[in-house]
């Protein structure tokens, strides 16, 4: 049997409103969250045509699927990925055709879904377990008949071929979450070596952000100040002892590259039975997303306005994006982007609407962070630095105390999981 998805009907009838408007078919992304049981699909985004496209409507009017551009279609994915906070997820694509064209649809969804999954696993900073639903969903939607053909492949498998899924609407699926929020004061220190201080700065802080990754994968969380089985529910559960120990090494260093501030993460979980090892795991991926996303960001904006790096022992020093995040209409479930301190609360509400094609209030934004919140800092020829051996912390760690906030659509539950990352060390780690 098949995977089972629970769609938000909001979903079912933003689909429905869909106009092709003499195009020959419209593709766009599912988002939502996988579980073991079932997956859930809270949103559903057109992809935006190119200018040229508009400008070329006659010609695509004769255009098969097999001619969608996947570039386009995955830049889109890997936009919109950003904007999820930790728990969700690019699940899938949908693709809206004339009955005409329903034959033609399998190979080009393949080759989408294969094609948006390997682009965005290159940027992410953590890995999928074994554990995990490897299955992505591709929705075909005949426009003159409104059937729907619900497929899933297996992304772990090249040569996996289509199963069927279902696809039930359901009412009020978006109110029915888990919100966690913290702020996560960031102090990472990446030292680089006589070899990688020739490297980029976009180079070094990549390599850098991969071994600070491994120790936040690692980190342990302790919730209500107690270390809980992860397979208990959330808010219950049995409590384990936990004590780890590490060593760290001195490593001569040649310069250094330095990530510093304040970030809000946020993640979501659906209140359908949530596990400890669920909010843990949504949170520790957000923490590592929008470090990297920001970094991502940053050095895409110098490309985009030409600065060029500085050379030998002059020193940088660059503004991190901050967060902002708005509401999905009539839902409880908030995305983000991120904006620079010269950009304004037009553009950003413009991005949203361009990436999400959902209407946008300005007065929806949430400024989640103040401007100049985090910053990164680039040096060569400094002091010597501290330099991690394994992937865990040294023998007299300082600890980084995260406030989990968990909420619900109906207000706050009546607990409050103070969390203490272990592997929060990493972000004092090479520290005087």
């Amino acid at each position: 049997m098949g995977r089972t998805y629970i769609v938000e009907e909001a979903v079912g009838q933003y689909l429905s409103n869909i106009n092709l408007q003499g195009k020959a078919f419209v593709s766009g992304l599912l988002i939502g969250q996988c579980s073991s049981q079932k997956d859930y699909v809270i949103l559903a985004t057109r992809t935006p045509p190119k200018e040229e496209q508009n400008e070329n409507l006659k010609h695509q009017q004769k255009a098969k699927l097999d001619n969608l551009d996947e570039e386009w279609a995955t830049e889109h994915a890997n936009q919109v990925s950003r904007m999820l906070p930790g728990g969700l997820l690019v699940l899938g694509v949908f693709i809206i055709t004339t009955l005409e064209m329903g034959n033609d649809f399998q190979n080009a969804l393949r080759r989408l879904v294969f094609a948006m999954e390997k682009s965005m696993n290159k940027r992410r900073l953590w890995n999928f377990t074994e554990e995990e639903v490897s299955e992505r969903v591709t929705l075909h939607v005949c426009s003159s008949t409104k059937k729907i053909f619900c497929r899933t492949y297996d992304i772990h498998d090249p040569k996996s071929s289509a199963k069927p899924a279902d696809w039930k609407y359901q009412n009020g699926l978006s109110t029915s979450w888990l919100s966690l929020e913290c702020t996560v004061h960031i102090n990472i220190h990446i030292p680089l070596s006589t070899t990688s201080v020739s490297y980029t700065l976009e180079k070094n802080t990549k390599n850098g952000l991969v071994r600070w990754a491994k120790q936040i994968e690692n980190g342990v969380y302790l919730i209500n100040g107690q270390v809980k089985d992860e397979d208990c529910d959330l808010l219950e559960g049995q409590l384990l002892n936990s004590d780890r120990r590490s060593t760290a090494t001195v490593q001569i260093c040649s310069g250094s590259v330095n990530l510093k501030g304040a970030v809000k993460c946020r993640a979501y979980i659906h209140s359908s039975k949530p596990k400890v090892k669920d909010a843990v795991q949504a949170m520790k991926r957000d923490i590592l997303n929008t470090v990297a996303d920001r970094c991502e960001i940053l050095f895409e904006d110098l490309l985009l306005n030409e600065v060029p790096e500085k050379k030998d022992s002059e020193k940088e020093f660059h503004i991190l994006p901050h967060r902002v995040f708005v509401p999905i209409p009539g839902s409880t479930i908030m995305l983000c982007d991120y904006k620079f301190g010269d950009e304004s609360a037009e553009e950003m509400r413009d991005h949203f609407i361009e990436m999400l094609d959902h209407m946008i209030q300005i007065e929806d934004l949430e400024i989640a962070e103040e401007i100049n919140t985090a910053c990164m800092r680039y040096s060569v020829n400094t002091e010597a630095s501290l330099d991690s051996t394994d992937d865990e912390h040294p023998e007299k760690p300082i600890k980084t105390r995260i406030i989990l906030k968990i909420q619900q659509n109906i207000g706050v539950i009546a607990a409050v999981a103070v969390a203490v990352l272990a592997a929060g060390i990493s972000f004092h780690y090479f520290s005087d």
